[in-house]
């Protein structure tokens, strides 16, 4: 096969690839999409339903878990939406979302006290780890956004908009 040949089909593999993923990525952020909003009216269903009971303790935990769990779908969707604008995935939003998963968990387990202090330690020493990770990216993020802006001769770089 010629050289010219061979970079035909490796385009047009490279070409398949990124329509299969973009169209993979489009079906997962159509399906969040329509979770969020089934995710929504059922939590305005709970808050009525909240009104027109005696009691909050029971309801209030679920609604404050269907909270935090639409907050989690939202940072899964700003990862997959900035997919479709950058061509790759970034880790800041996909950490965002394990932290505000995390955070749930927590609130919930203590909320019904069974966390125990070595569930404690555990949860406080895997926070830990992902605010690290989610802080040096941000560093590096920052770092790269004024490498370039240097290169660029003090330009706008189109990342950061």
């Amino acid at each position: 096969m010629t050289k010219l040949n061979l970079t035909l089909i490796e385009t047009t593999i490279k070409n398949t690839y990124n329509w299969v993923i973009s169209l993979v990525f489009s079906v997962i952020l159509l399906f969040i999409t329509i979770i969020m909003v089934i995710g929504v009216v059922r939590l305005f269903y709970q808050v009525g339903t909240l009104i027109q009971t005696s009691g909050i303790t029971g309801n209030y935990l679920s609604i404050f878990t269907d909270v935090l769990t639409l907050f989690i779908l939202v940072e899964l969707s700003r990862s997959l939406t900035e997919y479709f604008t950058s061509r790759r995935l970034r880790l800041t939003p996909i950490i965002d979302a394990g932290i505000v998963f995390l955070l749930r968990h927590i609130m919930i387990e203590l909320f019904h006290h069974k966390l125990d202090t070595q569930g404690i330690y555990a949860f406080s020493a895997l926070l830990l780890a992902l605010g690290a990770v989610r802080i040096g990216t941000s560093i590096n993020f920052q770092r790269e956004n004024i490498t370039s802006q240097v290169s660029d001769g003090g330009k706008q770089n189109p990342r950061s908009q």
